[in-house]
């Protein structure tokens, strides 16, 4: 029997089923058909097409929702984005097509925040050269700066920045961070002092990202702000990877003015593989997995499900029906 596209949901993601169980369970339990992502990567633009007309309901993982996607699905009622970023979904044309969409702002800071300042010590202290010298059958010895007694400058005081801030609280560093609509309560409550971003570029051994990505933050890191960069700092990025303008930055590596670079998010994803930042001495780079956890597909996975089954099945669904 062909399921009834009105109550019809598409989990995008490839990994779906593995990760978002929950949620799952409670799509399921609500009545709600769901069509999974057969492949191990994401939908192509062709698949999602053909998919389109016959959902009411998806989840967005990485793949595009453009205005054509949107206008072939005319059941289409609600998009809920597997994370935070919008920037792959068209919100003109959703808006256009009467499509609410929706995402979870929390649902990873605190596995991002974790994974940040992972990365601080793993650049530090040259952790991934070590355990790749130990896989090689080597057994090199790589000294690096302590975390403690360092200045860690957190660029956006956000959810995760202030998570970061707290979660840093115990390594005996100093915080400091600046934020254009900065929370002067909760910098006091962490022990933060609030700077300038003149202050924060200059004074930080390590400056760490959680600026959203919009066109006026595209390459907020760029090559003047790297010069005014302390000499042998670190550069941090967990946020997004249009923050950072590479080329720049690869020159200040490449000339010793910053010492290291932990990366998990780039411009290009995945990495071209003849890309320097691949190869680049002093550089911790991973595959935008800042938000993998267990706990925060958990978690996203029961909002998104909360949302749609209100999106499909509450009264303003029934009053959508009867319209």
């Amino acid at each position: 029997m062909t399921a009834d596209p009105a109550r019809t949901v598409l989990a995008a993601p490839a990994d779906y089923a593995r990760l978002c169980a929950p949620g799952q369970r409670m799509l399921t339990d609500a009545g709600l058909s769901v069509t999974l992502n057969p492949h191990d990567r994401p939908l192509t633009p062709e698949e999602l097409l053909e998919l389109a007309p016959r959902i009411s309901a998806a989840v967005v993982g990485v793949e595009r929702w453009d205005a054509e996607l949107i206008a072939a699905a005319p059941h289409l009622r609600i998009l809920a984005k597997q994370g935070v970023g919008l920037d792959n979904i068209d919100l003109d044309a959703a808006a256009r097509h009467g499509v609410e969409v929706v995402n979870v702002p929390g649902g990873n800071a605190n596995a991002v925040a974790e994974f940040a300042v992972g990365l601080m010590i793993a650049a530090m202290r040259g952790l991934v050269t070590s355990a790749e010298s130990v896989r090689a059958g080597q057994w090199s010895r790589i000294t690096g700066p302590e975390l403690s007694g360092a200045t860690v400058g957190i660029a956006g005081f956000g959810t995760i920045g202030r998570l970061v801030a707290r979660r840093l609280s115990g390594f005996d560093v100093r915080l400091i961070a600046w934020d254009p609509y900065p929370d002067e309560e909760a910098a006091r409550a962490l022990g933060v002092e609030l700077v300038s971003l003149d202050a924060l570029v200059s004074g930080a051994d390590v400056l760490s990202l959680h600026v959203p990505l919009l066109p006026e933050t595209r390459h907020f890191v760029n090559a003047d702000l790297l010069a005014r960069m302390k000499p042998g700092s670190y550069l941090v990025n967990t946020a997004r990877g249009g923050l950072v303008d590479e080329d720049a930055l690869v020159d200040a590596l490449s000339s010793g003015r910053l010492r290291g670079a932990a990366l998990d998010v780039f411009a290009a994803e995945p990495l071209p593989v003849d890309h320097p930042l691949r190869t680049l001495p002093g550089v911790v780079a991973t595959g935008h997995v800042g938000a993998e956890s267990h706990e925060a597909y958990a978690a996203i996975s029961v909002a998104n499900a909360t949302s749609i089954i209100a999106a499909l099945t509450g009264p303003a669904a029934s009053r959508k029906e009867l319209s």
